[in-house]
């Protein structure tokens, strides 16, 4: 893995734009997986704010490489499919300005209760992002997460054997919260997957740095052969973590490993995953 570019959610380390690209450059990172910027989330932020941390990161010799989008997030049987639609146009625009090479996203809420029921639907959804991001260059990548369509490995097969177009974006320590085995998952999805997200998790669902819980990280770091990682900590509470949950619900996090800072969290994630490497 000589080659391998190494990217972060660095909201995880601070809230600035500033100091996220301080936290990049003192772990030696390529650049972002952007999710919040000066407290906002990156699918609401202006044109003109998207500008700005272009040349920001370009002065720091960092790119973003990937858009940490929450589209697919809402419910889907109550959610605002339209005005989904138009945070998602919104959302390719700031790509393009930020150079990102890809939005990851999300196949909706609720759509796991009633799988059977809601498939369609969340194919139909599904094909029509992929259509929006025709000619764009753009890859949008689905991730496995907890409480949506496509939580499990066979549910995000059905995902990318339906809609080709979509990438795989593998998070094993969302999988270990869905009581999936990761390996099982790898098996499965493998041959679909774009990048990683770096982030592991104890049976109970805490989340620890990578190759502390059962995620089987190092494993599928062994056999991955792609070309980047995004380190996802999630080891401290931080300031965008409500917004990316459904109401009523909270991430376990940091309550094996707890740090005295965001820095302090961001820093040994950063350690566990180059460890591994």
């Amino acid at each position: 893995m000589k080659n391998i570019k190494i990217y972060a959610f660095a909201d995880e380390a601070s809230p600035s734009i500033d100091e996220q690209i301080i936290a990049m450059k003192k772990n030696g990172l390529d650049g972002l997986e952007i999710r919040n910027v000066d407290g906002e989330n990156v699918s609401y932020i202006s044109l003109e704010k998207a500008k700005e941390v272009k040349e920001k990161m370009d002065a720091a010799g960092l790119r973003v490489w990937s858009i940490g989008s929450p589209i697919g997030k809402i419910m889907i049987d109550t959610g605002d499919w339209a005005a989904e639609q138009e945070r998602f146009l919104h959302t390719l625009e700031i790509a393009k300005i930020l150079g990102a090479e890809n939005v990851r996203m999300f196949s909706f809420y609720g759509a796991d209760e009633k799988p059977e029921e809601y498939r369609d639907e969340v194919m139909s959804r599904l094909k029509w992002y992929v259509k929006a991001a025709e000619g764009t260059g753009i890859d949008l990548c689905h991730e496995n997460e907890k409480g949506i369509y496509g939580d499990i490995a066979s549910r995000c097969l059905d995902i990318f054997k339906t809609v080709p177009e979509l990438k795989c974006v593998f998070d094993p320590a969302n999988f270990v919260q869905c009581g999936q085995d990761t390996l099982e998952a790898w098996e499965m999805l493998a041959p679909f997957v774009k990048y990683l997200h770096i982030k592991d998790a104890l049976p109970d669902g805490n989340v620890v740095p990578a190759g502390k819980g059962i995620g089987n990280v190092k494993a599928i770091l062994d056999n991955f052969k792609g070309e980047a990682l995004t380190i996802e900590p999630h080891l401290t509470v931080f300031s965008g973590l409500a917004d990316l949950e459904q109401e009523g619900e909270k991430s376990v996090v940091g309550q094996v490993y707890t740090y005295s800072s965001n820095e302090e969290a961001f820093d040994a994630a950063c350690k566990a995953l180059k460890d591994l490497i």
